[in-house]
């Protein structure tokens, strides 16, 4: 992707951060038809990530093992407005632009229709997503009939991405004035974009 520098992001602890808080990537693969993209929640496991697909998904069947992927994952995203930038009152030199974060993780895929392995990935997310939720309470593989467990569990692919490379791109108006930036995160609030606003805040405090 274009990212120039000024918006490039290279903290680890914020990809990651980007990554957990923001887990449905956009799963982008080349097949027999052309580029398909998949939306799939993926959960990071030591440097790679973990998830599942429908078996009536064409995906695991068009992409060989090991082949290249790319998963998408998008932090939120806003307009902004001219109107928004004292600086243009002054100099009227401003355009419209659009804020967002993303990070795009190149891998290789590997497939897998063994049950231990379906298990785990149902296991790994389930565990991972209900603790967030419901915390104690939350639901478990051993809730549902094991019959109905079984049969869920055949309906579905499990996959593993080896990452291969990870590049970050966290686009909040660093080009411009303090003061623009300030201007733009308290339109993004009154416009309830909070968290768009709070990661500008955060960042012209760092």
């Amino acid at each position: 992707m274009y990212n120039p520098q000024h918006f490039q992001e290279h903290h680890p602890a914020e990809i990651a951060r980007l990554v957990d808080f923001n887990p449905l990537a956009a799963l982008v693969a080349m097949t027999p038809a052309g580029l398909v993209a998949n939306h799939i929640p993926l959960l990071r496991e030591g440097e790679g990530f973990v998830g599942h697909v429908a078996l009536a998904n064409d995906l695991h069947r068009d992409v060989p093992d090991g082949a290249p992927v790319l998963a998408i994952f998008q932090a939120g995203d806003a307009y902004v407005s001219p109107n928004w930038y004292p600086s243009k009152a002054e100099t009227h030199r401003a355009v419209p632009t659009w804020n967002y974060r993303v990070v795009h993780v190149q891998a290789t895929i590997h497939w897998s229709h063994a049950d231990r392995d379906k298990r785990r990935a149902v296991s790994l997310l389930t565990t991972h997503h209900e603790r967030a939720v419901n915390g104690a309470a939350g639901w478990r593989m051993g809730d549902a009939p094991a019959d109905y467990m079984a049969g869920m569990l055949e309906k579905i692919v499990a996959f593993r991405l080896t990452v291969t490379r990870t590049e970050a791109k966290v686009k909040l108006n660093q080009n411009r004035t303090p003061e623009d930036i300030a201007a733009v995160a308290d339109a993004y609030e009154k416009g309830g974009r909070t968290t768009l606003a709070q990661a500008m805040r955060q960042r012209g405090d760092g």
